[in-house]
């Protein structure tokens, strides 16, 4: 007889992020390595580096993923460390950093609640990290919830927290050193990636294909900006190692000339952009490359992030982005407990604001039965991701 539950399985659903974590890194055993080891740190971890995984279990278990059929962009990766502070493409005197929503690699047409309940679910797994007892994981889920369906309503805006203005207020204050000092070396009057943890070297044909690449970029940069070409020229290019659910993707840093002194330079980030996890729900197609990841953060964000742009290299579709001093996170480890809910309810402002600029058409309120709904379904989200995250780190203990 078939078990119906086997598709929902702990074990089943880890060794399926095992075989395909395998796959994406055979060539790259020790990020492989790494994102085994960081994914097993918390469930949390866990739901950030397996987006297909999330989706994957929505397909199995359709009832899961019923909701609301409001349709628009999604940022499809939505959870807690996707928001963050950044310097946007036309910073205004009163707005140099801003936060919001900052990552958008998944992003697909579809269902708008689901970004919800990815959102939620992240919630409650990290209000255990944080010490939460189960009551207090899902008030703090309901704050979050509350303050989507306000912004939903157009109703007044929660305001911008403590947590948030002190993050913009620090990181406003950063200077292009800082980053140099910690991602660089100096070598003479030029820069150079500091080879290690965060950068690999890239053999002498790639950073040639990527340089030729990042040319381009600039040349429509330079014209966009009003910046001089020669701000471009490239210093140099190491493959990055960052993020989580990236982690695998072909990923390089550029170091271009910037201002022309020790500490001018300018670092950029080219990633490549495939099909986004949710596919699988989408109900509009998009092109599945780094265009439609360009279009989701111009589109979904009030202000995208500066010199934002695309271009291909080895066969590959790049996203490419300047990095910044600015560019941060909240530490929830470090907010009070009081002021956790006020900072949920104004992440869940953005995402209903986010939402409203890309859909299809303006979303009404979500009511209290489809909210309900939502956050009982990320609450058993959160369960089978719990499970598995624990499935996960005893297959890897084991062999």
């Amino acid at each position: 007889m078939t078990d119906p539950l086997r598709k929902l399985r702990p074990f089943e659903l880890a060794r399926w992020q095992r075989q395909r974590d395998g796959e994406l890194m055979r060539r790259m055993p020790v990020l492989l390595a790494r994102k085994q080891s960081r994914m097993s740190t918390s469930p949390f971890a866990f739901l950030r580096g397996a987006a297909p995984l999330f989706y994957r279990v929505l397909q199995n278990a359709p009832r899961l993923a019923r909701g609301p059929e409001d349709e628009g962009l999604l940022c499809g990766d939505l959870h807690l460390e996707n928001f963050g502070a950044y310097r946007p493409d036309l910073p205004s005197r009163r707005d140099r950093v801003v936060f919001d929503l900052n990552d958008a690699d998944e992003s697909f047409f579809g269902y708008l609640h689901l970004d919800v309940l990815r959102v939620l679910t992240s919630v409650l797994l990290a209000a255990r990290g944080w010490g939460c007892a189960p009551a207090g994981g899902l008030e703090l889920a309901g704050a979050l919830l509350d303050g989507y369906r306000r912004g939903r309503g157009r109703g007044r805006p929660a305001p911008v927290p403590a947590p948030v203005s002190e993050l913009l207020a620090r990181v406003g204050a950063r200077k292009r050193r800082e980053l140099l000092e910690k991602r660089t070396v100096a070598v003479g009057d030029r820069r150079r990636f500091r080879i290690g943890d965060n950068f690999l070297r890239l053999s002498r044909a790639t950073r040639t294909a990527c340089a030729r690449a990042f040319r381009r970029f600039a040349a429509e940069q330079a014209k966009q900006s009003g910046h001089p070409p020669e701000r471009f020229s490239v210093l140099d290019v190491a493959f990055r190692v960052a993020g989580l659910g990236s982690l695998g993707r072909f990923r390089v840093a550029v170091l271009a000339e910037g201002h022309g002194t020790v500490d001018g330079a300018w670092m950029f980030d080219m990633k490549e952009m495939a099909e986004s996890a949710g596919a699988a729900f989408a109900t509009h197609p998009l092109d599945p490359g780094p265009a439609r990841v360009s279009n989701a953060l111009r589109t979904l964000l009030r202000s995208p992030p500066v010199m934002l742009g695309t271009v291909r290299a080895l066969g590959r579709g790049l996203l490419v982005r300047r990095l910044t001093p600015q560019e941060d996170r909240l530490d929830w480890m470090t907010i009070r407990a009081e002021q956790r809910a006020p900072t949920l309810a104004f992440l869940g402002g953005l995402t209903a604001a986010a939402h409203r600029r890309c859909a299809r058409k303006p979303p009404g309120p979500l009511d209290v039965a489809d909210a309900r709904r939502l956050l009982r379904n990320a609450t058993e989200l959160a369960g089978i991701h719990e499970a598995v995250a624990l499935a996960h780190a005893a297959e890897l203990q084991h062999g």
